[in-house]
């Protein structure tokens, strides 16, 4: 049987939702450290499920959402099979996932069936308007489709300087107020921090052998 592939750069998919650009600047914070570390990485951004209309009704929403779709492509079924870890992040509304990130993983379904996402490693990151918006909710409600996908879950916990001062042991958060300022340096360096680490466990796992995406065809059916 085909030995499974260990050699390459660690791959990492960053596929989060954004409105207003604060979860988009921790996305890119993680992915440029990931980067820094070795690591090819694709970031991709959720689309909206709403319609024009309704969007016109936000102000911002519209021109938001054309600036950062044409910075950042569509995630799909085969960035998920290609990567070695995932991160996804999301802004909290009402403590719950945007639904356009919760629409991406809801097409995961013939991905759980093959198991093809079960050994990547994934972890979350999260903003909110306010210290208890529920930032800390919404990463650790990332963590149920995760389990039920049989992904590695890495959670952040205090592993880094960067986790005392920002984010939670959950994952990398930040919170912008109503105005949706841009995250701390605090808060980017925890985002850095989470893309670092992530990148590092998803490359013990490739070393070993572990990863699912890194498997010859037969080994995966």
């Amino acid at each position: 049987m085909p030995a499974a592939d260990t050699t390459g750069p660690t791959r990492l998919l960053v596929v989060y939702y954004s409105r207003n650009g604060s979860v988009e600047k921790l996305a890119e914070a993680a992915a440029a450290a990931a980067r820094e570390a070795g690591a090819e990485v694709r970031v991709r951004r959720a689309r909206e499920v709403a319609d024009a209309e309704t969007m016109r009704k936000v102000e911002g929403w519209a021109e938001s959402a054309a600036r950062q779709n044409a910075l950042y492509e569509a995630p799909s079924e085969d960035d998920a099979e290609w990567a070695d870890a995932i991160l996804f992040g999301t802004p909290s509304y009402f403590g719950a996932m945007a639904t356009e990130l919760k629409n991406f993983l809801d097409r995961l379904g013939p991905q759980w069936k093959k198991g093809s996402l079960s050994g990547k490693v994934g972890g979350a990151f999260a903003t909110a308007s306010w210290p208890h918006g529920g930032s800390e909710v919404v990463t650790l409600s990332l963590y149920a489709p995760m389990a039920h996908l049989g992904m590695v879950i890495l959670p952040t916990g205090y592993t880094d300087e960067a986790m005392l001062e920002a984010g939670s042991p959950y994952g990398a958060s930040a919170i912008v107020g109503a105005e949706h300022d841009d995250p701390r340096e605090a808060d980017f360096e925890a985002a850095r921090h989470q893309g670092r680490r992530t990148v590092a466990i998803a490359a013990a796992l490739v070393a070993a052998g572990e990863m699912p995406s890194r498997k010859p065809k037969e080994e995966k059916e």
